[in-house]
């Protein structure tokens, strides 16, 4: 099987959202614009309040997918169909906005760590108007395989090699999203096609991808071949993120993702006069 050479390294920028939660942003920076199907990787990790307490208060998304995976803390989401929930310690939400959706993500907490990813997933021009939909999960309905050397794959969306599949459907794309823990010495193998796009997002510790070794809180975006390598140089851990490109053209403003210039004036106008 070839193994994926990596085609960049993309050290996460600061960056803060919402209303002043601090962030690292792995894709979606002047470095990594967009990877198709993805758009943007964001991920939150703080121990002080004043830091995500602020939250994402309503704002508008059309033509793409949002996906919330929380790792430490609770993150309450409220929309404006009426539809409310809270994201607990390693569950996920995957919400299509489709042809509009206004909502809130905020701390369901005063103290303590908050620590998770947000994920934009691109959506083909025929889905772009679809329904807004979710698919949520707890930590107890998301499975997590074992394998050699104490290696750990949880499996989100998709499916891996060995057959273990996660709740969330991975969608137009077909998604893969796995979180892999690695002790030191340990590697990661998996097989994943051409037909997919695939990276990954070191989050803890440090790993070596082909001849290349990459620090946490960094991107690795990989070519083609037909499977993933990842040996962890410390004990890591390593989202593996893989879905089949759009290969459309994408214009893309603010909280807006669709096909055309006209289409992204048509949003705001949508938005602005009460019609998502």
């Amino acid at each position: 099987m070839r193994v994926r050479p990596v085609l960049k390294i993309v050290k996460g920028l600061p960056a803060s959202d919402g209303d002043g939660v601090r962030l690292t942003r792995m894709l979606g920076t002047p470095e990594a614009q967009m990877f198709d199907p993805f758009l943007m990787l964001d991920c939150f990790d703080n121990d002080q309040a004043s830091d995500y307490m602020g939250g994402f208060p309503d704002h508008p998304h059309r033509g793409f997918e949002t996906v919330t995976y929380m790792l430490e803390g609770r993150m309450r989401h409220k929309d404006n169909t009426g539809r409310e929930g809270v994201i607990g310690p390693g569950g996920i939400q995957w919400m299509r906005a489709g042809k509009g959706i206004v909502h809130s993500e905020m701390p369901e907490q005063a103290e303590g760590r908050m620590r998770g990813f947000q994920l934009w997933v691109n959506l083909p021009a025929k889905l772009k108007m679809s329904a807004p939909g979710y698919q949520e999960f707890e930590a107890d309905s998301i499975p997590v395989e074992a394998r050699d050397g104490g290696v750990s794959v949880k499996v989100i969306s998709g499916a891996t090699d060995a057959g273990t599949a996660g709740p969330i459907g991975g969608g137009a794309v077909d998604a893969l999203y796995f979180d892999v823990v690695l002790p030191a010495g340990t590697v990661f193998e998996e097989p994943v096609g051409d037909d997919r796009n695939a990276m990954l997002a070191v989050y803890e510790g440090q790993v070596r991808v082909a001849h290349d070794t990459v620090n946490a809180l960094s991107g690795v975006f990989l070519g083609t071949g037909d499977a993933i390598r990842v040996e962890a140089v410390t004990d890591a851990r390593v989202l593996l993120l893989a879905g089949r490109p759009i290969n459309e053209p994408v214009f893309w403003h603010g909280p807006f993702v669709m096909n055309s210039r006209e289409e992204i004036v048509q949003a705001f106008e949508d938005f602005q006069r009460g019609r998502f």
